[in-house]
């Protein structure tokens, strides 16, 4: 019998009425990469967290090389060798690398960082300061920081979402060298292909439990998804086909700067017609975000001109932009933070929207009811009531509540900051069916990603950031992967702005 590096004997955890893991069982072996795959409120975090310390189950066992433990913290977690990559790092940002490693680690330090860069292969200067460094290169600090401890499991969650094609080929190749080397790892990730390209079995759950354990060779993204799901679902992403109308959106020389000084954009020009989907990749922190809050009115610019179907909108507020007639609809990164307000229900949600341009008591309370229930149906929003908190919902509906409510506003131009970030296969599917949707009626859609398939099977052209400017506008059709990293990462330089032929 093969020797397991951890073993899950019916591992339950309940939050209240709620049992979000029930009765799960799992185990990895030495020298095996597992994959962990399920829908947004699977259980997939829960559990993890109960191996990292963070929870502590309320039925089953843990057994570590045969042992049955009791993780009682992350610390003691960290001193049995398990050892967890978040998908929002833990990093001082004022600090290099090397402190980073060392910090907190006193007795639990058992590797040198230096070594763990030679044994690994590992490409990074640990004197760098961690706001210097790429998304990859902190990714690898977190990585070597748990290395350095001792761990013999690694837990990776969500560890390719804001990657390039070239910096997840690395990653993977470190991977398989811990493999070699002797080290189970479990790694979270919505990606399919990528599940079927590093890892030897698949664990699936669904609603809190595990449907089934199979090997990576023996299947596909087919019979995967059907098992997440518990239906079959079809992965091909259309390019709905739409006639370009006029011109919506013309950005010109746009500069945008941060509240720390640095520049965010520099000298960024495109445009958006309708019927189109123009798709925005680049790295983290490439300018994304900023570009997005410039064109709605929430972040300040340097230098440009933003036009809006020939009306001046930069320099405009939110509202300022709403009273001149201007019919836009912004869905940001932070869903909770910027898009929603997570304390009220579903449908007050909606009022958000309009409050303002209402009379009367009630703010059109009973129609906004409607549309809530019609909403919920339409896309099939999973949720008690209309009348449910919205911090309450899964992140999938949360999003799609955000989504139902800024196309009810019928927007000539739609900007959409990540819309699947997060998201099972299901809910990303619907979230791209609705975007083609909105293309065929006219709308104009500008569409952040970070799944370059997804941008090439999605969108019509696709915009690319690097270091806050424009290094290419390709046609979707000719372009690839590959080429859309190297634009990402400054390594392909071309003297074009468009290249038709990428």
């Amino acid at each position: 019998m093969a020797q397991y590096a951890i073993e899950l004997h019916g591992l339950t955890k309940r939050f209240g009425a709620v049992v979000a893991n029930d009765g799960i069982d799992l185990n990895v072996r030495k020298g095996e990469i597992l994959a962990l795959l399920g829908e947004n409120g699977s259980g997939k975090t829960t559990l993890m967290n109960m191996l990292s310390g963070i929870y502590q189950p309320d039925a089953g066992e843990i057994y570590l090389a045969g042992k049955k433990v009791n993780i009682r913290s992350p610390q003691e977690a960290i001193s049995l060798g398990i050892g967890m990559v978040h998908q929002h790092f833990k990093l001082v940002d004022v600090f290099t690398a090397r402190q980073n490693i060392m910090l907190g680690a006193g007795a639990h330090l058992r590797i040198q960082p230096e070594q763990l860069c030679e044994q690994f292969g590992f490409h990074l200067d640990l004197n760098k300061k961690i706001y210097d460094m790429s998304v990859s290169e902190k990714q690898t600090v977190e990585i070597i920081k748990v290395l350095s401890r001792g761990a013999d499991l690694l837990i990776l969650d969500e560890p390719t979402a804001v990657l390039t094609p070239q910096e997840i080929t690395t990653l993977f190749e470190i991977l398989r060298k811990m493999r070699s080397e002797g080290h189970a790892v479990i790694i979270i990730t919505h990606k399919l292909d990528e599940v079927l390209a590093v890892s030897d079995r698949v664990t699936v759950l669904h609603k809190g439990k595990s449907v089934a354990t199979v090997n990576t060779a023996e299947t596909d993204e087919y019979a995967l998804t059907s098992l997440m799901v518990g239906h079959a679902v079809d992965l091909n992403i259309q390019r709905a086909e739409a006639s370009v109308g006029s011109e919506l959106l013309d950005v010109h020389a746009l500069n945008v700067f941060r509240a720390d000084g640095s520049q965010a954009l520099k000298d960024v020009s495109f445009t958006l017609s309708a019927g189109e989907i123009l798709g925005v990749a680049g790295v983290a922190g490439s300018g994304q975000k900023e570009l997005c809050e410039s064109i709605a009115g929430l972040h300040p610019i340097a230098g440009g001109s933003i036009l809006m179907e020939n009306k001046r909108i930069d320099g405009l507020t939110p509202r300022e932009i709403i009273n001149r007639g201007v019919s836009m609809s912004f869905i940001p990164e932070d869903r909770l933070g910027m898009g929603l307000a997570g304390g009220l229900s579903l449908y007050d949600n909606l009022l958000l929207k309009t409050y303002r341009d209402q009379k009367g008591v009630f703010l059109r309370r009973r129609q906004a009811k409607d549309e809530a229930v019609q909403m919920v149906k339409e896309l099939e929003i999973s949720t008690p009531s209309i009348s449910t908190q919205v911090r309450k919902l899964s992140g999938g509906n949360v999003q799609k509540v955000l989504l139902g409510r800024e196309l009810n506003a019928n927007p000539r131009v739609l900007i959409t900051a990540y819309p699947v970030r997060g998201l099972d296969i299901n809910s990303s599917m619907t979230i791209y069916h609705l975007l083609n949707e909105q293309k065929k009626k006219g709308v104009g859609v500008l569409f952040i990603g970070e799944d370059l398939d997804v941008l090439l099977s999605l969108c019509d052209r696709i915009l690319v950031l690097c270091n806050g400017r424009v290094s290419a506008i390709v046609n979707s059709k000719y372009a690839t992967k590959e080429l859309l990293g190297l634009k990402m990462t400054g390594a392909w330089e071309h003297d074009d702005e468009e290249d038709d032929y990428a």
